[in-house]
């Protein structure tokens, strides 16, 4: 029995985590691990598109770029997007192919090269703050922002990072392609480390040197594929509030109202939480049935609602499977709003 279209966002550090080498083989187990997920929920009847993230594989691949500069010219920022998306789209397409078919799933599985159109007046392009690839010394980052007119920041006492825009996805440029392949039965990979980023100019698209975050461009994903389930994948089992602190508390239910409320008061740090939060606001503000953040290993439960964190309006949560009482707490909270 179909049980309705999820996007599954998973991070590129369940790929490539920092005490992993960086060889392929490990990132193919690490793969294998998440993919056994994944089959889990096909089985279960969702139909699935996943999304990854490629942070750690874009910092790998400009730190080769930079060791080989004296021999080959180094790749543009979008570039390095892409091939990383299509390497990580390879494994990924391989390993699910192999688990499906130990499941006995005769199911298709297609990786898509996705470009995601951002506006070039975009605020993100005259700040940037996205940190990525190698870390550098003080000499050596200054050197690097000489040399190639890149802004450099400090980063949590590790040394020193080129930043970059983030600027807010606003189409997915394959849509099309990715809604049709999932109409003919086939699970699809896409969108991976964002999408590459483009604009649009005379001459058509144009790559640009930015890092979309990676859920905010789940998101938008999944609202314009009709996706009924959008699952964000992060190190918790669940959201917390007060993380860390005496007084804090795991979330099992979360009302957008209540999820913009603890925004605004700060509570999901930029730097891990608050994208997701933000992903998932947008998600079921604009048709989805329910967003989920939870941890790899409970995705299954999470989206039967035994467990994780489900960002849901509040006139759903007498409906979203919960228990009563937690629904007819909900359900009197968006009565006082």
């Amino acid at each position: 029995m179909q049980k309705g279209i999820c996007v599954v966002a998973i991070g590129g550090n369940a790929i490539l985590s920092e005490t992993d080498q960086g060889t392929i083989d490990e990132q193919i187990e690490n793969i294998r691990i998440v993919c056994t997920k994944i089959v889990g929920l096909i089985q279960q009847g969702y139909q699935v598109i996943v999304t990854h993230g490629n942070g750690p594989q874009v910092g790998q691949t400009l730190l080769r770029h930079k060791l080989s500069a004296n021999i080959v010219s180094e790749g543009t920022l979008d570039a390095c997007g892409a091939e990383t998306q299509g390497l990580l789209g390879y494994l990924i397409q391989q390993v699910l192919r192999n688990e499906l078919d130990k499941a006995g799933l005769s199911l298709d599985v297609a990786a898509i090269v996705t470009q995601v159109l951002v506006d070039k007046q975009d605020k993100a392009f005259q700040d940037p703050t996205k940190p990525i690839g190698p870390f550098y010394s003080k000499d050596e980052a200054e050197e690097v922002s000489r040399k190639y007119d890149r802004k450099i920041v400090e980063d949590s006492g590790r040394g020193y990072r080129m930043v970059v825009p983030s600027p807010i996805p606003v189409d997915i440029v394959e849509k099309n392609t990715i809604l049709s392949l999932l109409k003919s039965g086939n699970v699809v990979i896409a969108a991976g480390g964002g999408g590459i980023p483009v604009v649009r100019q005379d001459k058509g698209l144009v790559g640009i040197a930015a890092v979309i975050d990676k859920d905010a461009a789940s998101s938008l994903l999944a609202r314009m594929v009709g996706a009924d389930y959008l699952l964000l994948l992060t190190g918790v089992e669940k959201v917390c509030v007060n993380y860390r602190k005496p007084n804090e508390s795991q979330l099992d239910l979360l009302p957008v109202w209540q999820a913009e409320k603890y925004l605004a008061e700060g509570q999901f740090p930029e730097g891990s939480m608050a994208p997701k939060i933000r992903a998932a606001i947008e998600f079921v503000k604009f048709g989805g049935t329910k967003a989920i953040i939870t941890d790899l290993s409970n995705i299954g439960a999470a989206l039967k609602g035994e467990t994780g964190t489900a960002i849901v309006l509040g006139d759903q949560a007498q409906v979203a499977g919960y228990s009563g009482a937690i629904a007819e707490k909900t359900a009197m909270e968006s009565c006082v709003m």
